[in-house]
């Protein structure tokens, strides 16, 4: 199809130059490369993609990838101790079951208009988790936790009209960089001390920078570096005293054994769904959720979609729908949403949903007494080796847990190679985003590990260490 001798494109009505002149006279531009001034002229391509060329056919392109992904090492293979953020957890076969059917697999929203079931699984969802942090209300789910996170802390600073946000240093690095991205540049994130012994959150710290301008005090439970903070209801306290907003981050896993963040004080819980029943993924399989009480202030702040039951017009039948939808982004008036919310990983929600109805409260209680098992045996062997603190802090830990490497004579990412033709997975490097740990390691044990795993692993450590 050709206009006035030009070619444009057949499924896209303003590649027309007509059309594309009049929007860019619209918007005072004279090209579309105007559109892109503000990205330095270095990043950008001025030369064609060294595309390889198409393959003739579907078998040769699905031998192709495959190849390439049977280069990945995987942890199926290999014994994994590496967590930070996304963790091997067993994953029942019925969450494969559910997620993988027709209805749910394409279907991250869905309207009422073609519904089959997607709107209730996702109130069960939601019902699921507000039970397990022991909130009221629980939005359809994030990306994942850091966007949790961000959204929570800017749900604050909408509440309360102030701009600073008080965040841990001992976080995720990764994690503080996309909240600070997602925040910024209106809102400003300030890090807040750790003990040196115990890794806990510095309270003298808090309350010298905690002010008046104060939107939210975020902290994390347990923490990223695996202890559990147990000055919780002392850190809300001194948000609350300022008319701050406590925020706490969770590890759902962990709820079975340890009190929900509502117990200690917390408006606002996030976390990541991805230990209830998803696989680890590269690039994929994070989720996070969203939960606070059932108050109008934070309700209409959620810039996510919420899922509510309610009557219909037939006597004695209910059904599910979307809870204030004008205050997101895709509701009627899309320049009044709170924030905007693309695509969401709704899948997961519902996986996480079938994870927690199979494991019942019982299931979460013994999920998380034998991880603190299996990591408290951990920590206890590894500091058996001579020259290894089998953990930094003296604090308790859940799941994760710094040893402490400096006394071996190797760096962290040394011993890691030398593990890795074991066939082992070793602890995530925190020599580059914690410095001042000098060569330290944060590993993870979960429910998948053994005794017997766990003992390979310390006599691998050793016999890496004495090379």
């Amino acid at each position: 199809m050709a206009i006035n001798g030009f070619k444009n494109h057949p499924y896209i009505p303003n590649s027309v130059p007509e059309v594309q002149e009049e929007m860019l006279r619209e918007l005072g531009l004279n090209s579309l490369e105007e559109l892109h001034e503000e990205i330095p002229d270095e990043l950008k391509l001025k030369e064609n993609m060294n595309l390889p060329k198409a393959f003739k056919s579907e078998y040769e392109l699905r031998r192709h990838v495959e190849e390439l992904l049977s280069r990945n090492k995987t942890c199926k293979e290999n014994l994994n101790f590496l967590g930070a953020g996304c963790w091997q957890h067993y994953v029942p076969a019925i969450c494969d079951e559910i997620n993988s059917r027709g209805e749910f697999l394409t279907a991250y929203g869905g309207e009422p208009y073609n519904d089959h079931g997607r709107f209730q699984a996702l109130f069960e969802y939601q019902s699921l988790v507000a039970e397990l942090v022991d909130m009221d209300i629980v939005n359809v789910p994030t990306m994942d936790w850091p966007q949790a996170a961000a959204t929570s802390v800017r749900m604050a600073s909408r509440i309360t009209g102030r701009k600073e946000i008080l965040v841990p240093r001992a976080m995720d690095r990764e994690k503080f960089l996309i909240m600070k991205n997602y925040c910024g540049p209106d809102l400003i994130l300030i890090e807040v001390d750790y003990d040196k012994e115990t890794g806990q959150l510095d309270l003298v710290d808090l309350k010298n920078k905690i002010s008046n301008k104060t939107a939210a005090v975020y902290f994390e439970n347990p923490s990223f570096l695996g202890f559990i903070e147990e000055n919780g209801q002392k850190i809300s306290y001194i948000a609350h005293e300022m008319g701050a907003i406590s925020v706490v981050g969770v590890d759902p896993s962990s709820l079975g054994v340890l009190a929900p963040p509502s117990e200690y004080g917390a408006d606002i819980i996030c976390g990541d769904l991805q230990p209830l029943g998803m696989h680890m993924n590269y690039g994929g399989g994070q989720s996070g959720f969203i939960a606070t009480r059932d108050e109008e202030k934070y309700v209409m702040e959620f810039p996510s979609r919420l899922f509510g039951i309610a009557p219909t017009c037939v006597d004695g039948e209910y059904g599910f729908g979307d809870v204030a939808y004008d205050r997101t982004s895709f509701g009627h008036h899309r320049e009044h949403g709170k924030e905007y919310v693309g695509t969401q990983s709704a899948l997961w929600g519902i996986t996480a949903g079938v994870y927690l109805a199979t494991m019942g409260p019982k299931g979460m209680e013994e999920l998380g007494q034998t991880i603190m098992q299996k990591s408290q045996y951990a920590i206890k062997r590894l500091s058996e080796i001579k020259g290894i603190k089998g953990s930094l802090f003296n604090s308790i830990s859940f799941k994760e847990f710094v040893v402490d490497f400096n006394e071996t004579g190797k760096t962290v990412k040394e011993i890691n190679r030398l593990l890795m033709e074991k066939g082992i997975f070793g602890g995530k490097d925190l020599s580059k985003d914690f410095p001042e740990f000098g060569q330290s390691a944060l590993y993870c044990v979960t429910e998948i590990h053994t005794k017997t795993d766990i003992d390979k692993l310390v006599t691998a450590v050793e016999q890496v260490i004495n090379m």
